[in-house]
């Protein structure tokens, strides 16, 4: 049979009577406690061992080198085939105390060589009962150590416990008063909202009676200009009532327009006023996200503080557990030991009743001890049983304990996902609030290029209105017919398609009906010019011997048909912007507008006919 055995090598020195040094060997199987054999030699024996065994070493490198011996017997215990084995062979049981020599054996395929065999005597009952002496005080020196450690741990762990709770005391003040911080900063962001929502109401309101005095004003001054012409133009009535109705009729799409503009404005104003109420949504959205987030870290924190917690009394419980599980074991062994021991004391003491009754009173005397070792197992057997118990309540708690700790990280992670997903939303809600801010500029700036373009449009009316006036006495010739300027260029011309929505005069349409009489041979010749105000009416009656003047043909202007004097930047097209629809492609003619427009903003035939649409950038 293989054992493990422990082997303890010890130099002694004897300085009475004379200085003596002995080697003392000594074998013990640790789950054996009975299992001992003594070996002492001296400096003589082992020359006479030197002798026997032919070895080449001294006395004092001889435990070195039995040592090394050892090493290599247990580097090769776990091969298959080892090269060193160690063996303990006994001629006789162990019952008759004989001695038991130790060889250390080279295996080889052709031989085993033994280097060195040494004969052990087996330890009688006193060295037994040192040896047991010795390591029941051993065992308890390790026992006192353990329990100093315990208490020790204990008492750092109730430190611990207090230091948290005070922490946990402290951080709740302090969420307490960041949550009133908040509160009170929440109010005052949404006392000053309320406050800039009334104030652009009131702009608004204040733009839009603007807009509606200024569209009285110029009413009241195309009512007069009209009623002025219709005094000078009384010669040609049939003509002006044509004209008066198509006039008429611009009156009408202007105030179409004009309506279509305050409806516009008033949606605009719809939209500002959402926009608004989805910011406000958007941060009392982001307060409540920003709560939770914190809420949900501070749950992190102490989830985490938990965990280490709980892994450090499951190490704890783990090393008791190991430690339970060894004295276990040694105990199962020594019941085992026991119980071999006690059988082999009844099979010594049946032989002895047989051989030896002279020995009677050493057999009663044996009897008492069996019957004390009897009581001894009892009292172990007991204490096994409460160990079992003890280790099955432990291996519980500690299950119970691993199945808490499982579900502590799946809802730590789980907390984990949830506020990843939380910072998302929060992404997105921000990117919507960027975006809503953008709209919310850009319909700003549309608003102030609308209301500067406006006040440009009535600037520009003013100043034709004025020089029309001026004009009106100096252009009267022959029947009271109007005479046209040398340049051609009339005060106020018509826009086809770009956007701007306000009516001619009538003045600038009766000036362009006629033209001073040039007179070649004589004759007296009136020479008008062709109208075309709608493609639906005829072309008007013409003297017998008028005659058309042919237009300079002028570069087009491919985006309006007339800038005005307006900047390019006013009529280039943009995705953003709104047009502004205004007076129809077949208002006025090309043929009739050409003479009268400058050099650079003459119509192409191409351009005439074609309606288009300017923007106003944002």
């Amino acid at each position: 049979r293989k054992l493990n055995v422990r082997v303890n090598i010890e130099l002694l020195s004897i300085s009475n009577p004379v200085h003596k040094k002995d080697l003392a060997v000594r074998l013990t199987d640790d789950t054996d406690p009975f299992f001992l054999y003594n070996l002492v030699i001296s400096e003589e024996d082992f020359q006479s061992l030197k002798s026997q065994q032919g070895l080449l070493v001294d006395f004092s490198a001889f435990p070195q080198k039995f040592i090394d011996l050892l090493q290599q017997c247990i580097q090769e215990q776990n091969k298959d085939i080892p090269r060193f084995l160690l063996q303990l062979v006994s001629s006789a049981p162990a019952v008759d105390h004989t001695p038991v020599s130790l060889n250390v054996v080279e295996t080889n395929p052709f031989k085993h060589l033994t280097h060195l065999s040494l004969k052990f005597l087996p330890g009688t009952d006193t060295e037994i009962k040192k040896f047991l002496a010795n390591c029941l005080k051993c065992l308890k020196e390790d026992k006192m150590i353990l329990e100093e450690k315990l208490k020790k741990t204990e008492e750092d762990l109730t430190r611990q416990l207090s230091y948290t709770q005070q922490t946990l005391s402290e951080k709740s003040r302090e969420l307490d008063k960041l949550k009133n911080e908040w509160t009170s900063y929440t109010t005052a962001l949404s006392n000053k909202h309320s406050q800039e929502l009334t104030n652009e109401k009131e702009r608004a309101l204040q733009t839009q009676t603007q807009c509606q005095q200024q569209h009285e004003q110029q009413k009241k001054e195309l009512e007069n200009l009209h009623q002025k012409s219709i005094q000078q133009l009384q010669n040609r009535l049939s003509e002006l009532e044509v004209i008066n109705k198509d006039l008429t009729e611009r009156r009408y799409k202007g105030d179409s327009t004009v309506r279509e503009l305050k409806a516009k404005l008033s949606g605009l104003e719809d939209e500002c006023q959402r926009a608004k109420q989805e910011v406000l949504s958007l941060r009392r959205e982001n307060t409540t996200l920003d709560a939770e987030c914190h809420e949900k870290e501070k749950l992190i924190n102490q989830l985490q503080t938990r965990v280490a917690v709980l892994e450090q009394e499951i190490k704890d419980k783990d090393q008791l557990v190991t430690r339970t599980k060894e004295v276990l074991d040694a105990t199962q062994e020594q019941k085992v030991i026991l119980e071999e021991s006690t059988e082999e004391k009844q099979r010594h003491i049946e032989k002895l009743e047989t051989t030896i009754k002279s020995l009677s009173a050493e057999l009663l005397k044996a009897n008492e001890i069996i019957k004390k070792l009897q009581g001894d197992l009892k009292m172990l057997m007991s204490k096994l049983k409460l160990k079992n118990t003890v280790t099955i309540q432990q291996e519980k708690l500690l299950a119970e304990k691993e199945e808490k700790l499982q579900k502590e990280q799946r809802e730590s992670q789980e907390m984990g996902q949830s506020l990843r997903v939380k910072e998302q939303e929060v992404c997105k809600l921000q990117e919507q609030l960027e975006n809503t801010i953008q709209k919310l500029e850009e319909s700003k700036q549309l608003l102030k290029t609308n209301e500067n373009v406006i006040t440009w449009l009535n600037r520009q009316l003013s100043e034709v209105q004025m020089a029309k006036k001026l004009d009106t006495p100096a252009s009267a010739h022959g029947s009271g017919r109007a005479a046209v300027s040398p340049h051609g260029m009339p005060d106020r011309p018509s826009f086809h398609s770009s956007g701007i929505s306000h009516p001619i005069s009538p003045l600038y349409a009766f000036q362009n009906f006629l033209e001073p009489p040039h007179s070649k041979n004589g004759n007296s010749h009136f020479c008008s010019l062709q109208v075309q105000l709608n493609s639906q009416l005829s072309k008007l009656s013409q003297c017998s011997d008028a005659h058309t003047v042919p237009a300079a043909g002028h570069p087009a202007n491919k985006e309006n048909g007339d800038q005005l004097g307006l900047e390019p930047k006013y009529f280039k097209k943009k995705d953003d912007s709104i047009p502004l629809r205004g007076l129809s492609q077949n208002t006025l003619n090309a043929d009739y507008l050409r003479p009268y427009l400058p050099a650079k903003a003459q119509l192409s035939p191409k351009a005439a006919g074609t309606p288009t649409s300017a923007y106003f950038p944002g």
